[in-house]
C-alpha cells in the first residue's frame, strides 16, 4: 500500500486521498470500504495488519494518511463534520496539519486517531468506537419546567 503522494495535507484535499485509497483498495483486495460508520472496523483490520507486519511507521506513512483521510470522511459524511485547516495552536496539540469540526463546535483528529491505533493497536483506539461518541451532534439542554409524566 505504498503511497508517493504527500500533496495535499490540507482540508481541500483529504476527500481527494480518501477516494484514492479506496480506489486503490477496491482494485487490490475488493475490500468493502464503503465510509459507512461500519467499513470502520475494517479500518482497524488494516492497521492491525500493517503493525503485526513489522512495519515501521515511515514507511506506512502514506497509507495511514489516506486511513485517516478515510476515517474524517465517514465523519464528513455520517455526522455531519467539516474538513478544516488547523491553527498553530491545534496543530500542536493534535500534531496533524487538518482536522474535522464537528456540527457542536468540537475538532477532532481522524489523522492522529489513525497512528495512534498504528502505535499502540487495541480496541482503546478503535477507529470504529471513534465514531461512537464523536457523532458532533449538538446535545440538547435539558426543558426547563418540565414535568415528567
Amino acid at each position: 500500500m505504498a503511497e508517493a503522494d504527500e500533496s495535499n495535507r490540507d482540508a481541500a484535499g483529504m476527500p481527494l486521498r480518501a477516494a484514492a485509497l479506496v480506489a486503490r483498495l477496491a482494485e487490490r483486495s475488493r475490500l468493502p470500504l464503503d465510509y459507512s460508520v461500519a467499513s470502520l472496523r475494517i479500518v482497524d483490520f488494516l492497521i492491525d495488519g500493517m503493525r503485526k507486519s513489522g512495519a515501521s511507521r515511515e514507511r506506512v506513512r502514506g497509507p495511514l494518511l489516506g486511513l485517516g483521510a478515510y476515517v474524517g470522511e465517514v465523519l464528513v459524511r455520517h455526522a455531519g463534520a467539516t474538513w478544516v485547516d488547523l491553527d498553530a495552536e491545534q496543530r500542536a496539540r493534535f500534531c496533524q496539519p487538518v482536522g474535522v469540526l464537528m456540527p457542536d463546535g468540537r475538532v477532532r483528529n481522524p489523522l492522529g486517531r489513525v497512528a495512534d491505533r498504528f502505535d499502540t493497536g487495541g480496541a482503546r483506539h478503535s477507529l470504529q468506537s471513534f465514531h461512537l461518541p464523536l457523532d458532533g451532534r449538538p446535545r440538547r439542554a435539558p426543558l426547563a419546567g418540565r414535568r415528567a409524566g
